[in-house]
């Protein structure tokens, strides 16, 4: 568990949680799921000193879960958000993109690492508090960013986050942002997905890949509306709460607004480009079952026309296997000459004609 102090220019870590809320700015504290479920009284003990109310039971089992999907709820003291990220785990995001080739066992092994783990958010008017994956990097990624930001704010004049609900939607729009990386890399398998399927050399394991990967879109539609709906909602909770006294205060609220509606933007161009690489997924299938149709449809095409021709020549041969004394050309020397050059001028015939009418060679 950490903790830090957000005042101004000031981004700074404290050793332990202190008795009670600093005169000015606002605390950050971010924890692993693990360690928020092993210190929940020690925290509650907190909330209560420095907010004058407690987490709520409900909200620590959704802030324990690791299987919630992404919604927002509220109190009169806090409001709640668990939002899912999107990533490739375990830096697999590099890992693949900068593979030369795809092949098969890179293309599940991406499928198979996405990261939807939920992030979840406390949020008061002076105190954010976080519960984040294991190891998360959204979580290192902010303090590192917010430490610079500090440095970069005491020369410069810049800014840090100027309240809990800014950090949090900045933290928010981080997770949407890195399905960027996501993106080119589902993408691109995908591509290769496709061209393997097509392929004259098409296995069933790609067949099943592929499969893979289009519930795997499935899934991650899922998770952007369930993202959507839960940043709705908080828009729609933003624009109940009381309108602010002074003008900084409303300067600061309008932000947050921006900020999420920017937010909400976001997830739509996402779940847009999710849906799209769903339909090509889709497409993808499709294409196999007429291309496999039209293979299947192209043999038996070139089987009956098979038959076409030797059919008249099973006939010839037949007619003269016939047992009788009086057939023509049956006790002649040049009988068998003459019929084969019939039979070989007739097999011909047909396949000229069949050629012509193309019903055979290699375009159909």
């Amino acid at each position: 568990m950490r903790i830090f102090h957000v005042h101004g220019d000031q981004f700074i870590e404290l050793d332990t949680l202190p008795e009670r809320l600093p005169a000015g700015g606002y605390l950050w504290m971010g924890t692993a799921r693990r360690e928020f479920e092993v210190q929940i009284s020690r925290l509650q003990s907190a909330l209560q000193s420095w907010t004058g109310g407690q987490l709520f039971e409900p909200h620590v089992a959704d802030l324990l879960n690791n299987q919630l999907p992404s919604h927002y709820d509220y109190t009169s003291w806090y409001d709640i958000l668990v939002f899912r990220r999107l990533a490739a785990g375990g830096g697999s995001a590099e890992m693949f993109v900068d593979e030369s080739h795809g092949t098969l066992a890179s293309a599940r092994r991406a499928l198979a690492s996405i990261d939807t783990s939920p992030v979840g958010f406390a949020l008061f008017d002076r105190l954010l508090l976080s519960v984040h994956p294991t190891e998360c990097q959204v979580f290192e990624f902010f303090v590192q960013r917010l430490k610079t930001q500090s440095q970069v704010s005491e020369q410069r004049g810049g800014r840090l986050p100027a309240s809990p609900a800014d950090l949090m939607l900045r933290m928010v729009n981080h997770m949407v942002d890195s399905y960027l990386a996501l993106r080119r890399l589902l993408t691109r398998q995908l591509g290769y997905l496709q061209q393997e399927l097509f392929g004259a050399r098409s296995r069933l394991e790609t067949w099943q890949v592929l499969l893979d990967s289009r519930n795997t879109l499935h899934v991650l539609e899922d998770t952007c509306e369930d993202q959507r709906a839960a940043i709705v909602e908080w828009i729609d909770a933003l624009d109940e709460w009381p309108e602010p006294p002074d003008a900084a205060a409303r300067r600061e609220r309008e932000l947050v607004r921006v900020r999420s509606k920017d937010v909400l933007e976001h997830i739509e161009r996402v779940l847009t480009h999710v849906r799209r690489l769903e339909s090509s997924a889709e497409a993808a299938v499709q294409m196999y079952f007429a291309a496999q149709s039209n293979r299947t449809n192209a043999i038996m095409r070139t089987l009956t026309v098979l038959t076409a021709i030797f059919l008249p020549l099973n006939l010839v041969t037949g007619f003269f296997g016939m047992n009788f004394e009086g057939l023509p050309l049956i006790h002649s020397a040049r009988g068998f000459w003459i019929i084969f050059g019939v039979m070989l001028v007739l097999g011909l015939g047909l396949s000229v004609f069949f050629w012509r009418k193309r019903y055979i060679g290699t375009s159909h």
